[in-house]
């Protein structure tokens, strides 16, 4: 962080960043940092939404962010899937300026349970393509699927 900062001050820029951290111990995750909220869901289903905003500050905002650093403990078992996503996936807009939002992205992920991170990621993938259609693409979609096994 510091030394991103010091850039950012040196460039006069506006440009910051996210940066999580997740560490999987014991069948627990443990994450850092804020970003988008984490999706979850569970082997039978259930899907949690984790707010990530009091676990970390953009990195290079401040120059010292050790005071906004915290950590969140999820239990992370047999079956259950993590997706973490950049806001280009939630903001993605349809023809009529709908969003794609977290609900779509809940819901293509529900509709893909039990199945590999493989697959999960590439359905979220082709449903995020049909309802951009032929939209461009303003910002940079990117996913990470996690499936315990």
């Amino acid at each position: 962080n510091s030394a991103i900062f010091k850039n950012i001050e040196r460039t006069n820029t506006n440009k910051h960043l996210s940066l999580a951290f997740l560490d999987f111990e014991d069948g627990r995750v443990t994450l850092s940092g804020q970003h988008e909220d984490v999706l979850v869901v569970r082997a039978d289903g259930d899907v949690e939404r984790i707010d990530t905003l009091d676990l970390g500050l953009p990195v290079g905002l401040e120059n010292d962010i050790s005071q906004f650093i915290d950590t969140r403990d999820i239990v992370f078992g047999s079956g259950d899937v993590i997706v973490l996503h950049t806001d280009g996936v939630t903001e993605a807009e349809d023809e009529d300026r709908r969003l794609f939002g977290f609900d779509r992205l809940c819901k293509s992920v529900q509709k893909r349970h039990g199945r590999s991170a493989e697959e999960i990621k590439t359905g979220i993938v082709e449903d995020l393509m049909t309802h951009i259609g032929i939209q461009k693409i303003h910002d940079d979609i990117t996913l990470v699927i996690i499936r315990h096994t």
